[in-house]
């Protein structure tokens, strides 16, 4: 047999071989497969079947995915549209899901081989004179020599190792998009009970301005009354008091309305010289209805509950990986290709080569390094299994919390506003009994006085009202995506 058979035979049945040996690892990943268990924990959640201050019918209005439209405000509605798009903080949690996505790619990159190509030219003069007998040597003193080859490497994932971090990494990446709906959700609540603020203080200020207006009033009545000699300087001096300090309630107000609106400017990513808020009161603003549904749909529609969800379960694969490094590890390698010192030879049957190898490692002593990571894990897994049973607890205290607000501060808005018409009614009373002169000006003062109060009052009432709305959508998780019937069977 010629020697260049020889060697193409050579070459081919080491091919073979290594062929072989690859189909063999990937028959082992399925195998691999069967000894993967996420070490799963239960949660022992205690599900309570309805809220204590729901309704009766809890799921009459279930809130919509764009929930801040049932304001009724065209205004609030685009700057909380806008801030969905532009705010800065929803940006950063948009790129860090891009970020959570090539982890995962990188983690699961030892599910596959690894195969590289390279290429090599190299030219060496070695020493014409190191010789024992100290002749010049007369050989050639220059070489050449060209190589080309390919690699590759494979992991038996036999324990599951990788599949298990590359799962670990899979549910960072859904955690973090979770996490980029609760950054959303908290922008569109804060744009939402800012631009309330604005109309909130703008209310203030028309009552503040509509006081001072009727103090005036009631001062210069005094001030005629004293030229007539029917009232003392002491009545004057009070009733100056009151026109005074309800001058002095307004810079804080107009502070209030220009600071909310430079939050708001944050909020949706532009300077506040680029913001104008038009709306002028909260009674234009409607109240929109909203139940609460089913604890068991909380779990399912809450991002928070959802992102602790997610990190539990990359939790629960991660406490595999450190498992599976108790276990040998088993890696394939091999490289073959063309080797020679002329470049016309170098493609040749008789240049080329290969090597192939098959090694397996089992951990011995590492000083309880794998030990020390494994209990890590398993730390690690407890207090994620503990931070997402609060969630789900914690959602619904704020639930039963919202429900409460929702209701006491309605009451309280509609007994306030009770309260401004009998003190309105009484100060129009005394304001004409002291025209005609059959009133003393305490009356008046007291009147006044109640009726500036119970006004400003009024308004943190309706304030209050909107934001306990708002925090029930918070408390709902935002928007739901779609409920379930009654009688549906659950997963």
């Amino acid at each position: 047999m010629r020697p260049r058979e020889s060697q193409g035979r050579v070459l081919r049945s080491g091919v073979r071989r290594f062929g072989a040996a690859s189909l063999a690892g990937i028959l082992a990943l399925p195998l691999g497969g069967c000894f993967v268990n996420w070490e799963q924990v239960t949660a022992a959640l205690d599900v309570p079947k309805t809220y204590r201050e729901a309704p009766l019918n809890h799921s009459a209005a279930l809130p919509s995915v764009v929930w801040w439209r049932g304001f009724r405000s065209k205004e609030l509605t685009d700057l909380i549209e806008e801030s969905l798009t532009s705010n800065f903080d929803v940006a950063v949690a948009v790129a860090r899901i891009v970020q959570a996505d090539a982890q995962s790619r990188v983690a699961g990159a030892p599910l596959l081989p690894a195969i590289d190509l390279s290429g090599s030219v190299t030219r060496s003069r070695a020493s014409r004179t190191t010789g024992t007998s100290g002749t010049v040597s007369t050989g050639p003193s220059e070489r050449d020599s060209y190589s080309t080859s390919l690699s590759a490497s494979y992991e038996i994932d036999f324990w599951g190792k990788n599949r298990a971090l590359m799962r670990a990494a899979e549910q960072n990446a859904v955690a973090t998009r979770f996490d980029r709906e609760v950054v959303a959700l908290t922008t569109v609540v804060t744009v939402a009970n800012s631009y309330f603020q604005v109309l909130a203080a703008r209310d203030q200020l028309r009552i503040a301005r509509g006081n001072l207006e009727a103090a005036t009033r009631v001062y210069r009545l005094v001030q005629e009354r004293f030229e007539a000699g029917t009232a003392s300087a002491l009545d004057t001096a009070q009733q100056e008091s009151v026109v005074n300090s309800q001058r002095a309630s307004i810079p804080p107000l107009e502070q209030a309305v220009r600071q909310n609106i430079a939050t708001l400017a944050v909020l949706v990513g532009r300077p506040p010289e680029r913001v104008a808020i038009r709306g002028a009161s909260m009674d234009r603003i409607a109240i929109p209805p909203v139940t609460p549904g089913l604890p068991s749909d909380l779990i399912a529609q809450r991002p928070d509950i959802r992102d602790a969800e997610a990190r539990l379960a990359g939790g629960n694969a991660n406490v595999h990986a450190a498992r599976a490094a108790f276990f040998p590890s088993i890696r394939l390698t091999g490289e073959g290709g063309y080797q020679s010192s002329a470049l016309q030879m170098l493609f040749r049957p008789e240049s080329a080569f290969f090597n192939l190898a098959a090694g397996l490692t089992q951990p011995i002593f590492d000083g309880a390094r794998i030990k020390g990571e494994f209990d890590f894990r398993r730390g690690q897994q407890d207090e994620l299994l503990q931070l997402y049973r609060k969630a789900v607890v914690n959602g619904f205290a704020d639930v039963d919390r919202a429900l409460v607000a929702v209701q006491q501060t309605a009451r309280r808005e509609a007994l306030q506003r009770d309260v401004v018409a009998s003190t309105r009614r009484a100060f129009e009373i005394a304001e004409t009994r002291l025209r005609e002169g059959t009133v003393d000006l305490i009356t008046v003062l007291t009147t006044q006085l109640a009726l500036f109060q119970s006004q400003d009052t009024l308004a943190q009432a309706r304030l209050a009202r909107l934001q306990a709305v708002v925090s029930l959508f918070q408390a709902l998780g935002g928007g739901w995506q779609k409920a379930k019937p009654e009688g549906q069977p659950r997963p």
